[in-house]
C-alpha cells in the first residue's frame, strides 16, 4: 500500500492509545520509513506498532 493511501485510511479516526504507540504513528505520519531496534521496555510498543506497519507503506523493520 502506497503510504498516501496507509495515511488516508488512518485520517479521521479516533483512538485512545498510549504515547509509545503515538509515537510510532507520529513517526509514520512524518515519513519514517525505517525501523530498527531491540523490544525491550518501556519502547516494546514502539517496536510492535512499526513491526505491524511499516510493511503497509513499503517500509522495512529490523
Amino acid at each position: 500500500m502506497k503510504r498516501q493511501e496507509y495515511l488516508n485510511k488512518l485520517k479521521g479516526q479516533v483512538s485512545f492509545i498510549q504515547g509509545d504507540e503515538a509515537a510510532a504513528y507520529g513517526a509514520l505520519y512524518a515519513g519514517c520509513n525505517f525501523f530498527a531496534g531491540y523490544p525491550i521496555t518501556p519502547a516494546s510498543e514502539v517496536a510492535e506498532v512499526m513491526a505491524g506497519e511499516l510493511p503497509k507503506v513499503d517500509g522495512y523493520y529490523i
